[in-house]
């Protein structure tokens, strides 16, 4: 009685204290998320000057991170919504809705009126009701130094027959927050964790949700038995059964004052629903020890579906903490779990085998029919480790290790001379071509295909974005396919030195949109927005466009935040809204 009496008053105290943290990491919140409501309302006033839904050919999106990547239910494309990029110096924020055809390896800009505010971190899913329904919920909006975040905690659906997006405003929902996870499971969405960040507290949440799609309301699950420390960014997939499965994340902890310690997780958890259905909110959490080959802890890993009752994890990284700096080991590897067996297993690339079986035995049979005999090849090699150094323009050296798996044993001859046939074809020394180690990228599973789009590497405190496209055969396992290649020398990096203006105390209007490639359409919907924002004149700098139109600025910044609002704060927002149009005219 003694020591379950200790373990209630822990389990109590450690709730009133995440309580109370919660409603600290509130309070602050709401004060920085009131600089940045003023510039979300002025791009969504941006966005609803849009009247028609405009469909058009285009190249491939910009670099970018954090978006979402979904398969349609019924047709062969992939859906892209969102993201942010960033670089060196700003952080820019979209709501673009890009459309991958696959069978024609291109891509599609969709256009629809009154579409979510622009965002990234957010979660995305889709349901085959009514033609097709990608649903979005939550994620972030960012200043442009990175300081200050909007945490979203709307619902949106886009209903894809008929090309619309609906806010979908129901009450009980959780509360703002991004790295969480959302999945579809029968006729709901289930989201679990994630985190909501202020400029020097945060929160990561453990808490689990559901929006039953019949009746379109929110219930928040209290499931029995222990369930998942709070985290973000962990795998979160559903089951044929419709039970939930969570695996690794991410969370961090104050250990003292300014100094956080970060945690890889790598436990596992199946959230069960109770009831064979008779009661949908019954559910309960049980650990899950799985046998086979597990992933080597890490964060920022990619998650997705896979044929045969499987889900797979992609990519991530585990840094290391050093005295004074960070060093990420990036990963490019593929490992599956198979659902029904609980285990764990690295997913292997087999090669393209049959071309290659074809050409060995005629090889065979031309040296037979000479009395020739087979040359002794070497026996396999161990893994090799390719490092490869790309200079950009700028000078920086950036290197990039790949380790590629050796032929395994008891193959023998067969996978040197499979090596030694590349070579004469040929092939890059032999080495199957894949995806840069990466974390961050954007996954989705078309008829049993996986597609990688995406991610991020870095070098020193240098971040690559990538937007190339890749693809391999679940079922068949033998080769990557580059369908968008990217060279990440001709990617823009700007130094924190370089900054033209060093305003560490002044809130910044976020970035939006597109960057320095603009259509023809957009050109032109610029020198609408000319009509209704004073024009940036030749040759005038920064601030003295700021000084001029200080007053037009001063006005709609008061118009959006209320004539209750503290005039510091409306003149901080309206200098926000003039840089944010200096630098992306619209």
């Amino acid at each position: 009685m003694g020591k379950k009496g200790k373990r209630d008053k822990k389990g109590k105290g450690a709730e009133k204290t995440a309580a109370k943290m919660e409603k600290k990491v509130s309070r602050r919140a709401k004060r920085e998320e009131e600089d940045l409501e003023a510039l979300i309302a002025e791009f969504q006033s941006l966005d609803a000057k849009k009247t028609q839904v405009i469909e058009s050919s285009c190249p491939p999106p910009s670099p970018r991170l954090n978006c979402s990547l979904c398969a349609h239910p019924e047709r062969d494309e992939l859906i892209l919504f969102g993201g942010e990029y960033f670089n060196g110096q700003k952080t820019y924020l979209y709501n673009e809705l890009y459309i991958y055809h696959i069978r024609k390896n291109s891509w599609a800009k969709l256009e629809i009126p009154n579409p979510p505010p622009r965002r990234c971190a957010h979660q995305a899913a889709v349901v085959p009701t009514a033609g097709g329904q990608l649903w979005i919920f939550g994620g972030e909006f960012a200043s442009p130094n990175g300081e200050q975040f909007y945490h979203y905690k709307d619902l949106w659906v886009l209903h894809l027959a008929t090309k619309t997006w609906e806010q979908i405003k129901a009450p009980g929902g959780p509360s703002g927050r991004s790295g969480h996870r959302m999945v579809a499971c029968k006729r709901q969405l289930i989201i679990f964790g994630g985190f909501h960040e202020s400029a020097r507290d945060y929160i990561y949440y453990n808490d689990v949700y559901a929006f039953h799609l019949d009746c379109f309301t929110w219930s928040k699950l209290a499931p029995a038995g222990i369930g998942p420390a709070p985290r973000s960014g962990c795998q979160m997939t559903p089951t044929p059964e419709g039970n939930i499965i969570i695996y690794g994340g991410y969370s961090k902890q104050r250990i003292k004052k300014d100094v956080d310690k970060g945690t890889l997780h790598t436990d596992m958890f199946l959230l069960k629903a109770e009831g064979a259905g008779k009661d949908e909110d019954r559910w309960a959490w049980s650990r899950l020890s799985p046998s086979g080959v597990k992933p080597t802890p890490r964060s920022g890993f990619s998650v997705a579906s896979a044929p045969n009752n499987r889900c797979l994890l992609f990519g991530g990284v585990h840094d290391e903490e050093e005295e004074e700096s960070i060093e990420g080991d990036f990963f490019n590897d593929i490992y599956l779990y198979d659902v029904g067996k609980n285990r764990w297993f690295p997913a292997q690339l087999k090669g393209p085998k049959s071309e290659k079986r074809k050409r060995r035995r005629g090889r065979q049979a031309e040296a037979e029919a000479a009395g020739e005999e087979e040359p002794q090849l070497p026996p396999p090699q161990g893994p090799l480790e390719i490092v490869k150094e790309v200079v950009a323009e700028d000078g920086t050296v950036m290197t990039i290790k790949q380790v590629i798996p050796g032929a395994a044993e008891d193959k023998d001859r067969s996978g040197s001379e499979e090596e030694e046939e590349e070579e004469e074809e040929g092939g890059a020394l032999g080495r199957p071509v894949e995806p840069c180690p990466r974390s961050n990228a954007m996954v989705a599973v078309k008829h049993g295909v996986l597609y990688v789009y995406g991610g991020m590497f870095e070098v020193g405190d240098r971040q690559v974005t990538l937007s190339d496209l890749h693809s391999i055969d679940l079922h068949r396992m033998d080769e990557w396919k580059v369908l968008l290649e990217m060279d990440p020398k001709t990617q823009e990096w700007l130094e924190e030195s370089e900054s033209d203006e060093d305003e560490d105390d002044d809130v910044e209007g976020a970035e939006g949109g597109e960057e320095e490639e603009e259509s023809s359409e957009e050109e032109s919907e610029d020198e609408e927005g000319e009509q209704q924002h004073p024009a940036v004149q030749p040759g005038e700098a920064q601030a003295q466009y700021v000084a001029r139109t200080e007053q037009y600025w001063l006005g709609l910044a008061r118009s959006h935040m209320g004539p209750e609002a503290k005039d510091k704060k409306v003149l901080k927002v309206a200098h926000a809204m003039a840089k944010t149009f200096y630098e992306d005219p619209v």
